[in-house]
């Protein structure tokens, strides 16, 4: 089973279209973790121990930080909003990079992927 992460920036109830996709998540959520506020080195540090896949909106995540030292993959998506109907498209290719996402890497996600 992969752990993953969602970002405070992203709506709480993306976790359940994800979950409807593949039983084979388990979706956390940064705001249900209790991490709210903190920021991107710290969080990718501690979730690193807790789980496989951080996903996100934010796209200059990989130029902010160093991903290869985190033991977590990072996915982002490259949306115009973080509105929860503007973010379902991309749950489902989200998903199949998930399954085979390698930690200290980051996959950006196009609204045509």
């Amino acid at each position: 089973m992969t752990r993953i992460l969602l970002d405070e920036c992203l709506p709480v109830k993306l976790a359940y279209r994800f979950q409807e996709s593949s039983t084979d998540l388990r979706i956390s959520t940064v705001t249900g973790h209790g991490w709210t506020g903190i920021k991107n080195g710290e969080l990718l540090k501690r979730a690193q121990n807790e789980f496989e896949v951080f996903v996100t909106i934010d796209q200059n995540l990989s130029y902010q930080q160093d991903l290869s030292k985190y033991s977590i993959a990072i996915v982002a998506f490259k949306a115009s909003s973080n509105r929860y109907q503007d973010l379902l498209k991309f749950v489902e290719p989200a998903c199949d990079i998930i399954e085979s996402a390698i930690a200290g890497r980051f996959y950006k996600i196009s609204p045509s992927s």
